[in-house]
C-alpha cells in the first residue's frame, strides 16, 4: 500500500526501510517520509510528532535534519534512524534501552541529531529490535 503510492509521486523514493509496523523513504533529494501504524506502546515510530499513529500513504517527515540529505535509512522494531550526507545519525521512535543514542532511554516523537557522533563521520547505521548500530569512517 505504502510504496504503490511513493510509484505515483512525481519525485518517486530512492531508497526505503521496512520496520515492524512501519516504512521510512527517501526522495530523490533526500527528504524523508514515512507511513504506517504505531501502536499505543510505540508514540513517535512515524516520526511526525505527537498525536500522529497511522499514515496509510507516504508522508513527508516535518523535520529537515538540519538542512541536510539523507542517504540511508534503516527502520527496527520501534524506532529508525536516518543517516546524512554529511555524516550525521538522526533517530526517532522508543527510546528504551538506549536505542536512540541520546544517553537516556526517551521517546523522540520526531528525528533528533545524536550528538554522540559530533565530529565523526558515520557511514552506515542499522535498527535492530532493541538496538541501533553505526560505523564510521575511522
Amino acid at each position: 500500500l505504502c510504496f504503490a503510492a511513493l510509484l505515483r509521486e512525481a519525485n518517486p523514493s530512492v531508497r526505503a526501510a521496512a520496520g515492524n509496523r512501519h516504512s521510512v523513504f527517501i526522495d530523490g533529494e533526500g527528504r524523508l517520509s514515512s507511513c504506517g501504524n504505531a501502536p499505543d506502546h510505540v508514540p513517535g515510530l512515524l516520526g511526525h510528532g505527537e498525536g500522529v499513529t497511522r499514515l496509510n500513504t507516504p508522508t513527508r517527515l516535518p523535520s529537515t535534519l538540519g538542512g541536510e540529505r539523507a542517504v540511508s535509512v534503516s527502520a527496527g522494531w520501534a524506532h529508525s534512524l536516518a543517516l546524512t550526507a554529511g555524516g550525521a545519525v538522526w533517530s526517532w521512535g522508543r527510546g528504551g534501552f538506549g536505542r536512540l543514542g541520546h544517553g537516556d532511554g526517551q521517546t523522540q516523537l520526531l528525528p533528533r541529531k545524536v550528538e554522540l557522533f559530533a565530529g565523526r563521520c558515520v557511514v552506515a547505521v542499522s535498527a535492530g529490535a532493541l538496538h541501533s548500530l553505526a560505523i564510521t569512517a575511522d
